[in-house]
């Protein structure tokens, strides 16, 4: 199958029957909290680990 083929398949029934009264209006919507991450290693620790990566 070629690409061509494919994006042509994708493009197929691209009609989405949706009720608007089933939507959130994000304009409204309102998340506050906040996110933290833990990456357990070190810089160092991590661009080895990117070389390393690089050179297989």
């Amino acid at each position: 199958m070629g690409f061509g083929s494919y994006d042509e398949s994708e493009q197929q029934d691209q009609n989405v029957d949706f009720d608007e009264e089933d939507g959130v209006e994000t304009d409204n919507e309102k998340h506050e909290g906040e996110v933290d991450f833990e990456i357990g290693a070190s810089n160092d620790e991590l661009l080895d680990r990117l070389q390393e990566i690089k050179e297989e």
